[in-house]
């Protein structure tokens, strides 16, 4: 293979993208550059298919400190478990790429992003995923390609959008939007702002479809540079796991009695009927057929399930617990729940439940941050732990996974903007959510818990910020949009979007997509019908705490 380079400028920035010359054994591997900063990211598939019934997808962000000049801290003077960053990162890498592969993919997937020089101007993380989407098809590998992903600031002052901004405009912007998908949809999205209105975000959302396919079509180019210098990219060939119609028509008989199944307000009842359906329906087939149909069967169950509640929601218009599709579930809101620490709040919403935990310290014990960006460190500490009982499961317990990096970090900047200044309250502030109960949405939970622990400990908050997961079903073309999902919702539905923000806007959102079909006119009502929950929750949140303690407890460090 023959080394291919393609650089181009967009919106104001340089871009590069190269191959053919590092990491050749893999199935693919595309070199990055923005600027100076640099990111190798390579993808290997496995030659065969895994007997599993989901996607093997595995995605790694490493940080290399000499990628700043800098020999990493500790006592070993080598890089070892990854930052909060560098999981976030790789999250953000992994949530686009997911769906975009092709149902019945069975074969292993390694993603790896290297940094290998980070400039300290230009951002490495949004960059990986147009590197990975050109690795992947460079390598000829199956999948919903190009994909691209942006970074949009706003000029507080113009009102200018701002595409991938460097970090010092990253400072300077009232908005930090993460955004990733294909040149016709987005699937991926993360965000943080100052409070921005709704109408401000869907023109910001907008902004950066349009911002994607631009990158999307540089990499069309490169793929012709690649194919004029290497001939055209092989296809590889790999075996899907395909329906079965026999399997298929044998469960899906059972549709009438999984949409009974299904009407259960109660989680682990509602869990209780599907799995005893399931395991009825399975013993229907002989010990011959199950062995033959092994992977067909399980995938076949779960289908039945998702296709059952989805038309339950878009023929009926009523939702497995019973709600309409607007309803948000039972609210019960206690602060002040635990007595000698800073500031405690419970929140419970159905049957999603957070006890958050404030304390504050004196300034010097901020976290310093040991990572490739130009950040010192930060005073404002969020921390989300869901315990395997908080499912009525059981589990190893050790150091936080990346699902729980991530939900602490949503909470984190949801609350991040309302957070007064040194100058205002001159204390280092931790909040650790603990998942007392979860059936979907417990991030959300957290952020409205926090606060509450935080108005009860006496942080001076600019305003109380509350949120919302919402919900999409797209089925016999059909679109409704669902408020409060709850865990199955999340889990066979097309979207889950959470917003959180004060009575004033947004101040930050996450959102990941499988529906193609997700249109601004969706997108508006989305974010409207999340206002309208977001201010349902905080009445019933500031009924019980109104406004934050004027002084912290007697327990907390006292500054005068």
């Amino acid at each position: 293979m023959a080394k291919v380079t393609h650089e181009f400028d967009l919106y104001g920035k340089h871009y590069v993208l190269e191959t053919g010359e590092l990491a050749k054994q893999a199935t693919g591997a595309v070199l990055v550059k923005q600027g100076d900063s640099t990111v190798l990211v390579t993808a290997v598939v496995s030659k065969e298919r895994k007997d599993y019934d989901f996607f093997p997808l595995t995605v790694d962000f490493i940080e290399k400190m000499y990628a700043v000049g800098r020999i990493p801290g500790g006592y070993l003077k080598r890089e070892a478990r990854p930052s909060e960053k560098a999981t976030l990162t790789a999250r953000m890498i992994d949530r686009p790429l997911r769906p975009s592969f092709p149902a019945g993919f069975r074969n292993e997937v390694q993603v790896v992003a290297t940094s290998l020089v980070a400039d300290q101007v230009n951002p490495v993380d949004t960059m990986c995923i147009m590197a990975a989407s050109a690795a992947f098809t460079v390598g000829g590998v199956p999948f919903e390609g190009p994909l691209a992903c942006v970074r949009i600031g706003r000029n507080p002052e113009t009102g200018e959008f701002i595409v991938n901004p460097t970090y010092d405009e990253r400072d300077a912007s009232d908005l930090d939007l993460e955004l990733a998908g294909s040149d016709s949809f987005i699937s991926m999205l993360e965000a943080s702002a100052d409070e921005i209105s709704e109408e401000d975000m869907l023109a910001a959302m907008a902004f950066g479809q349009e911002a994607i396919a631009a990158f999307c079509e540089e990499q069309k180019k490169f793929f012709e540079k690649f194919e004029q210098v290497n001939g055209p990219i092989q296809q590889r060939e790999y075996v899907y796991d395909e329906p079965v119609p026999y399997v298929h028509d044998k469960v899906f008989a059972h549709y009438d009695e999984m949409s009974a199944a299904l009407k259960d307000a109660d989680k682990l009842s509602r869990i209780g009927k599907v799995e005893l359906l399931k395991a009825a329906i399975k013993a229907e087939f002989t010990e011959e057929e199950q062995a033959l149909y092994s992977r067909e069967i399980p995938v076949e169950l779960k289908s039945l399930e998702k296709h059952a509640m989805r038309c339950m929601v878009v023929e009926t218009g009523e939702r497995v617990d019973g709600r309409a599709a607007d309803e948000i579930r039972p609210l019960m809101v206690k602060p002040d729940y635990l007595p000698l620490v800073h500031g405690s709040g419970l929140f419970q919403r159905g049957q999603t439940q957070v006890l958050s935990v404030c304390t504050l310290g004196m300034l010097n014990e901020w976290q310093r941050l040991d990572t490739i960006e130009p950040v010192d460190g930060k005073r404002y500490i969020h921390h989300y732990n869901f315990p395997p009982y908080c499912t009525g499961e059981t589990g190893r317990m050790g150091s936080p996974k990346r699902r729980e990096i991530g939900h602490g970090n949503l909470a984190e900047r949801a609350l991040l903007p309302v957070i007064p200044s040194e100058e205002e309250f001159p204390y280092t502030i931790r909040v650790v959510s603990e998942v007392m109960e979860s059936n979907g949405s417990s991030s959300m939970a957290s952020t409205c818990g926090s606060t509450l622990a935080l108005m009860d400990a006496g942080v001076p908050l600019k305003r109380p910020v509350s949120g919302i997961a919402m919900g999409l079903i797209q089925e016999e073309g059909k679109t409704v949009v669902l408020s409060d999902i709850q865990g199955l919702e999340d889990f066979l539905g097309d979207m889950d979007f959470k917003v959180t923000g004060t009575e004033r806007g947004i101040t930050a959102m996450q959102m990941d997509n499988k529906a193609t079909g997700l249109t601004p006119e969706i997108l508006s009502q989305a974010l409207h019908q999340a206002h309208e929950g977001r201010a349902f929750i905080l009445k019933t949140m500031l009924d019980a705490i109104p406004a934050p303690r004027e002084t912290p407890k007697d327990t907390a460090p006292q500054i005068i």
